[in-house]
This record gives structure tokens, sequence and C-alpha cells, in this order.
């Protein structure tokens, strides 16, 4: 069962908005919707949040040694409250998915990711959960860092939040172990096709007016008619 929650990102104002500091958000708005308040922590090098969800207790985390060192807040605090690996949830962006998108799963590679690299490192292990909020990939790799460091777009910010909130109103469930129905409430809902939203949603017949055409012919060859 989860018991630290992690939100991956950089410190400082600079940073705040970037796309790798989507894990920060995520954890931002954990911790506002439970009401609960950040402290300074010198020994984790962190800043650390207790708050409990459907009477279970949690700890929220957010590094501030710089994503590349993430782990050392991570594990520091694992080991002093004696949490396993597999009781923590690292939240953190993921250039493999579209933003908008979000996925959780036990275990895995970083995919380059600095602060998954760290965390792996200082935890001697990779069987943690992380939620991976999709961030989108600029195309080419010589231009991943500019990527991460600048703010998204409006409509892909707009992806990443509607992402954070499924993501968010499906915790309890995570929490609970009901993994399949936590990813399922986080998947971004399907439209129907326009026949079957039609059906569902008939449009009312409309009175046909009768409209007046009146055509003009004009008896200079040189003159034209645009429609």
């Amino acid at each position: 069962m989860i018991q630290l929650i992690v939100g991956l990102g950089n410190p400082g104002p600079q940073y705040q908005e970037t796309r790798h500091n989507v894990g920060f958000w995520w954890v931002d708005a954990l911790a506002a919707s439970l009401r609960c308040v950040w402290a300074a922590d010198k020994g984790f090098q962190a800043w650390v949040a207790t708050a409990s969800v459907d009477a279970h207790p949690l700890r929220l985390l957010k590094p501030q040694t710089f994503m590349n060192l993430s782990g050392r807040s991570v594990a520091s605090l694992a080991r002093f409250y004696k949490i396993d690996p597999t009781e923590i949830l690292v939240v953190h962006d993921d250039l493999d998915f579209e933003p908008g998108r979000v996925q959780c799963k036990l275990g895995g590679g970083h995919a380059g990711h600095n602060g998954l690299r760290d965390v792996h490192a200082q935890l001697g292990t990779d069987r943690y959960w992380r939620l991976r909020l999709g961030i989108g990939h600029p195309g080419h790799k010589s231009e991943v860092v500019s990527w991460v460091l600048h703010q998204p777009e409006a409509d892909d910010r707009v992806a990443i939040e509607r992402a954070i909130e499924r993501s968010l109103a499906a915790l309890p469930d995570l929490l609970a172990g009901h993994t399949t129905l936590a990813m399922q409430a986080m998947q971004v809902p399907k439209e129907k096709p326009i026949l079957a939203r039609q059906a569902e949603h008939p449009r009312k017949a409309e009175p046909v007016q009768q409209v007046e055409v009146r055509t003009a012919l004009s008896t200079d060859a040189s003159s034209e008619v645009n429609l």
C-alpha cells in the first residue's frame, strides 16, 4: 500500500511552469485538495507534507535537490520512516506519452529520465510505483532539454491539467489496491462515433423556409456572376 508520494521537478520559480515540473504540479494539486501544508525539511532536502486519503496516512515529498539528484531525498525519507520501495509512488513527466495521457505502473526502466535514474540508484531497485504524465516529444533528441525546460503550449497545458485531475480522482482506488479500476479512471474518455451521438441526441426537424431566388441575366457578355 502506498505510503509515500513523490513529485519530481526542479526547485525555483524559473522552473515552476515547465514541462519537467509536472510531478510538482501533481503533488501540489493533491496537497491543495487535502488542505495539507508543505514544510521545508533540511534533513531530507525537500518540501514535506503529511495527509490522509480515506483514513489512509500519506507523506508527500518534493525534492529540492534538482532533478538529477532527486533520489537522495526519496531514499533518505524512505529509510527514516521504514517505507519499502513498493510503497512509494513517484509522479513524473514522460516524453513518450502525448499531453493528456497518464499511466501508472510498478517497476520498469528509467527511459533516460534523470530523476528516475537517481531514484533507481538511491533506492537500489526499480520496484517502486510510477505515475507517468505525458508531456509529448519535440520530435528530435537534440531538442529534448529545451523542450522539458520550457512551458507547454496552452492546449497541452489544458490536456496535462485534465490528466492530473483524472489521476487525482482515481487515487483512492490506487491506494486501496484497485489498480485496474484506477487505471481505467485515468484514461481519456473516448468520444462516441458521430452516428451514435446523433442517435442519442437527434436533431429536431426545422420548418422548411421558402426562399425566393431571383436571377439576373446580363446582356453584357463580358460580365461575370460570382456565386
